[in-house]
């Protein structure tokens, strides 16, 4: 045989490795991420007294795969729909970090008298909290249903996308072209331009295709189609200059919106942990001995700024998004590391050749100590909201835990701003989706009607079907942009409220018209030579018949409500299942208090206890509101009830009391079974002899069954026949019965006949 492959070898190396130092760090209760680093290291060339991997390049690639099916895991569980109901509260907690944070780099690194360009790229990898880390670390502690872990991942979220325009910016620093306002608002544009037309598109078409294939769709080809897709927009987002992982990322919080969801994630979730894991690994590969020494310092120094850093600008940042100081703080306390995207910024400034050689090493170094440090740093956020409780005065602490209340009453809106907001989305999407529709139809419609019209005399016959073809397809989305909003309750209600304001929205009306007219002159100037005033005209002139036509109206409402029922397909298939919260969720998290989802274990102790036999409500002070079983749903059970294997329960409490619900649900197990070899059913032929306690006994008084754990299965009749034994045949001297049991149970019942 050949020689084992290089990758082959690394892989056992490194899988047989991390195998180890996980059960390790499982017996001792530590977070896993934490057991891939250590693992990481050990088998690094920089550990010499071990063996270590062969090509680092190759386990490089497959962390990569780590990451981009790590962030896709994190879209399925975080969808864009989640973000958006957020509101403005992430937003302004991620600016103000990334803002703080990169000043607080900035500052260190000329503290140390580093280049100008080392310290705005080590700004930039300072300002960028890991979102796989943290992920990682929740998943561990058991955090990810408590209501601040969902604030920490919309930042984080927002954090990677911020993350793609620091990075056009620090490359234009790096050219020495500046980061002027023209580039910053040309890379925002390009990034909500392609997240608008992912997103609507892929609402559109994905659910479609999923709902049409789901009937041939069994799990193997379910996983498969599900990361295609995501490898497929990773190579998409890599094409037009983002990184695969957000990529990744984006399908699946396309994917999130699906009834299949949840099944995806089931499916993904090994896929993920084994590549997840190997990304870790390769984390911990690269810390160097040497760069700790030499560079103590400074890696003390910036992990002290990571740590201080979040702790207090991160809690500020979340108080100033409208968080309570202790909701606030558990927040700040999660953020304190770096992960993934600084080393992404790392390895730009190097590919640039525009920072040190020793910063990229040094920032692993920060982001391991930081890694390592994540989950303690997380614990340590209640203790330290305790003592700071102790020390500010009892007037401050009231406020600063009511602030997140006080800042949901708002005032309600007016009906400006109902009417301007979605009408403002509206035109966005719709030019978004416009204008990709004209990129693609000239990009391959345009020559492939000039190659099937050959010759100079027919390319402006094809030039005309191009544009035809092309204004036909867009019809729908222009007439949307125009007519949408028109007619609301909103535009009716200001229309007759005042004179002064029907000229505003007639100005509405006609901005829009305007921005359809230039789609029609655009393509007429791309295709024609005519003059700017019969182009003009000929768009008017489009618009007008495209908003009188009915059959584009039509089409443009079908498309419209497929849209939306795609969008909601989700929710509508948790409301037929009973699966979809109850609306006064809402109402409880104004009191610190919420409803999560848990499941009932296959091996829990609580299995087949009534819900007053189990006294939740004494022993952690939580309310169960419904079980849910299959599609079935119990609401408001009462104490009769029982708790089976595989039920769902949907509690009422804190953040404490679901945590010690959570670990009572998860320790209160039965043992493994560590002698299952014992457990092997046999069969044995038993002959009932003169002086045996059974001659003249039925089967049930005989008790073969419940004082010996076995089963009479038959009675002998002749060599190859078996006659079933019924419980009032009486055992006769001679019968030959056959017993099925376990060894053990068998050898008992043997002793007792020999004995008697």
């Amino acid at each position: 045989m050949g020689e084992l492959p290089s990758l082959i070898q690394d892989l056992a190396l490194i899988l047989t490795v991390a195998g180890i130092v996980t059960l390790i760090f499982k017996k001792l209760k530590q977070p896993l991420v934490l057991g891939y680093v250590v693992a990481g290291f050990m088998v690094s060339p920089h550990m010499p007294y071990l063996a270590s991997v062969v090509d680092t390049q190759d386990i490089k690639t497959w962390a990569d795969i780590g990451v981009m099916f790590l962030l896709f895991s994190l879209g399925l569980d975080f969808s864009f729909k989640k973000i958006l109901k957020m509101g403005a509260s992430p937003i302004i907690s991620t600016v103000t970090i990334i803002f703080c944070m990169m000043m607080l780099g900035i500052s260190v690194g000329h503290l140390f008298g580093w280049s100008n360009m080392d310290c705005i790229f080590l700004g930039g990898m300072l300002a960028m909290s890991s979102t796989t880390i943290i992920y990682k670390a929740f998943d561990d502690l058991g955090l990810q249903q408590q209501q601040f872990a969902g604030l920490v991942m919309s930042v984080l979220i927002l954090e990677d996308i911020l993350a793609i325009v620091m990075m056009v910016m620090l490359s234009a620093i790096a050219s020495g072209s500046g980061a002027n306002g023209g580039q910053m608002l040309s890379s925002i544009i390009k990034i909500a331009f392609f997240l608008v037309l992912w997103f609507v598109v892929g609402i559109f078409a994905i659910p479609l295709f999923l709902r049409r294939m789901r009937k041939l769709m069994n799990n193997e080809v379910l996983l498969i189609v599900s990361l295609g897709l995501c490898c497929a927009m990773a190579v998409l987002s890599s094409e037009v200059g983002f990184s695969s992982a957000f990529g990744a990322f984006v399908m699946g919080s396309i994917l999130a919106e699906t009834i299949e969801a949840e099944k995806i994630i089931k499916l993904v979730e090994p896929v993920k942990n084994l590549f997840g894991a190997i990304f870790f690994v390769s984390v911990g590969m690269l810390v160097d001995l040497d760069i700790l020494f030499n560079y103590a310092l400074p890696i003390f120094a910036l992990v002290l700024t990571i740590l201080v850093g979040q702790a207090v600008f991160g809690s500020f940042a979340f108080m100033l998004g409208g968080e309570s100081l202790k909701s606030a703080m558990k927040c700040g306390f999660s953020m304190a590391q770096i992960g993934e995207f600084s080393f992404i910024i790392a390895s730009l400034g190097l590919s640039l050749g525009v920072i040190s050689d020793f910063l990229y090493p040094v920032v692993v170094a920060v982001s391991v100590i930081t890694t390592f440090l994540t989950p303690y740093m997380i614990r340590l956020a209640t203790p330290a909201y305790n003592s700071l409780e102790k020390r500010l005065p009892n007037k401050w602490v009231r406020s600063l835990n009511h602030l997140a209340m006080s800042s949901q009453s708002t005032s309600g809106k007016s009906k400006w701003h109902r009417l301007l907001i979605p009408m403002g989305i509206n035109t966005v999407v719709y030019t978004i989706l416009s204008a990709a529709t004209i990129a693609v139809m000239f990009t391959f419609v345009e020559p492939f009607m000039h190659r099937l019209i050959p010759g100079w005399r027919n390319y402006w016959y094809g030039n005309a079907v191009t544009g035809l073809v092309t204004v036909v397809v867009i019809s729908p989305f222009l007439r949307a942009m125009v007519m949408k909003k028109n007619h609301s309750q909103e535009f009716r209600a200001l229309w007759d409220e005042s004179n002064v304001n029907r000229v505003p929205l007639l100005f509405t009306v006609l901005v829009r018209i305007i921005i359809a007219v230039a789609f029609i002159f655009y393509i007429c100037h791309h295709l024609t030579r005519f003059s700017n005033a019969l182009m003009i005209t000929i768009g008017v002139i489009a618009i007008l018949l495209i908003i009188l036509s009915r059959w584009i109206k039509n089409q443009s409402i079908h498309m419209e409500r497929l849209f939306i029922q795609n969008l909601r397909s989700r929710d509508i298939e948790a409301q037929v299942h009973g699966h979809k919260r109850p609306l006064y969720e809402g109402k409880l998290l104004d009191r610190d208090i919420h409803i999560a989802d848990f499941n009932v274990p296959a091996n829990s102790t609580w299995m087949g206890k009534s819900l007053k036999d189990l006294n939740l409500g004494h022993k952690f002070g939580v309310h169960i509101s419904s079980i849910l079983r299959g599609n079935r749903r119990l609401n408001i059970p009462d104490g009769q009830d029982m708790v089976y294997p595989g039920d769902r329960l949907q509690v009422i409490g804190s953040d404490e009391q679901l945590s010690a619900f959570r670990h009572a649900l998860d320790e209160e197990t039965f043992e493994e079974d560590y002698e299952l070899e014992k457990r092997e059913m046999r069969l044995r032929s038993i002959s009932i002899a003169e002086n045996s306690p059974f001659v003249g006994k039925t089967l049930q008084e005989s008790r073969i069954r419940d004082e010996y754990d076995c089963m009479v299965v038959g009675l002998e009749e002749g060599e190859e026949n078996l006659s079933q034994v019924k419980p009032t045949y009486r055992f006769q001297k001679g019968d030959i019965i056959w017993v099925v049991g376990e060894e053990e149970s068998l050898s008992k019942l043997l002793h007792h006949l020999v004995a008697d």
